[in-house]
C-alpha cells in the first residue's frame, strides 16, 4: 500500500475488529499499521487474538472509514421528540406478556 504522502514514514493505519463467538458481531479491538491487509491481519492476530477465543479478524483501512465528530451529536442524534409515534408509551402490552 503506498504511504499517504512522501514526507510519511509510516504504513498506512487499520482499525481491527475481532468476533470472539460465531455468529457474534465484529467488536473493535484496536488500531495498528502495516503495509497492507495480509500483514495488517497477520499483525492484529499476533496483537489483539493471542489471549482469548477468537473466530474471525476484519482490518480496514482508517481512511476507508466515515464516522461523525463530537461536534455532532447534538444535531445529529437528535431523538425527534415532535414525533411521538416513535415512543412505545401508546401501546398496550397484553397480559401475560414478560421481559417488555
Amino acid at each position: 500500500m503506498p504511504l499517504s504522502s512522501s514526507n510519511d514514514t509510516q504504513w498506512a493505519l487499520w482499525e481491527v475488529f475481532l468476533q470472539e463467538d460465531e455468529g457474534a458481531p465484529h467488536i473493535h479491538a484496536g488500531s495498528l499499521h502495516a503495509a497492507d491487509a495480509e500483514m495488517a491481519i497477520q499483525n492484529a492476530r499476533d496483537v489483539y487474538a493471542r489471549r482469548g477465543p477468537v473466530k474471525s479478524i476484519w482490518v480496514v483501512p482508517s481512511e476507508e472509514i466515515t464516522a461523525t465528530t463530537p461536534q455532532d451529536n447534538d444535531s445529529f442524534f437528535d431523538p425527534a421528540e415532535d414525533k411521538v409515534y416513535r415512543h412505545p408509551q401508546f401501546y398496550k402490552v397484553p397480559k401475560g406478556v414478560r421481559g417488555v
